[in-house]
Parts: structure tokens; C-alpha cells; sequence
């Protein structure tokens, strides 16, 4: 038996949906608040250079907390968890290259 989408009955993986509780959205909701309260708190401390640093891994977590769940990352095949990791990789070396450069402008100058 096939239905209109060519998928049988038996083709469980491509048509069934994890439902995500009301209960670990509130522990999502609960993680962001507590990482934006961090954030703010983070910035009214002069840490020198490591402000920025400290900052972007802090969004990076957020990031990486609303691309496993708001997205259903977490609850997909392993291959879209490959596709995902890579392109959060190559931000994090895109971020990694961009502090570099922002770090090494201020050499030569004392």
C-alpha cells in the first residue's frame, strides 16, 4: 500500500515526527534566559581581550541550544547531525579567524 507522497506504512522514519514536551521547551526557555543573564552580566566585567571571546562562545552555546531543539536537530538521522556539525564548525572557524585578526591588530603597538 502507498500513499500520494510514494512512502508505505511501513516507512515509519520518513513520516513519524518526535513530539517535544511542553516541559523541555520550558528547560530550553530556562538555559536561554539563564545564558542571556550570563551575557549581560559577563559584559559589565573588563576581562581585557577576552571579552569578545567570552561572549561569542557564550552565543555560540545559545546557538548550538536552539539548533538542537527549536530545530529538532537533535532528534534527526545522523547524516542531517553531519550536515549541521559542519556548518557550525566552519563558523566556529570563521569566529576563530575573525578574533585572530581582531587580537593581532594591537601587536607592535606598546
Amino acid at each position: 500500500m502507498s500513499d500520494t507522497h510514494g512512502f508505505t506504512e511501513h516507512d515509519t522514519d520518513a513520516t513519524s515526527h518526535h513530539i517535544v514536551s511542553p516541559l523541555e521547551y520550558t528547560f530550553v526557555y530556562v538555559a536561554l534566559i539563564i545564558g542571556t543573564i550570563v551575557t549581560v552580566l559577563v559584559a559589565d566585567v573588563d576581562l581585557g581581550v577576552f571579552n569578545p571571546i567570552i561572549a561569542l562562545a557564550i552565543a555560540s552555546l545559545k546557538a548550538m541550544i536552539v539548533i538542537l531543539f527549536f530545530m529538532h536537530v537533535k532528534y534527526q538521522s545522523k547524516l542531517v547531525k553531519m550536515t549541521v556539525a559542519a556548518g557550525f564548525f566552519t563558523f566556529l572557524v570563521l569566529i576563530t579567524m575573525t578574533l585572530t585578526d581582531y587580537m593581532s591588530r594591537a601587536w607592535g603597538m606598546w
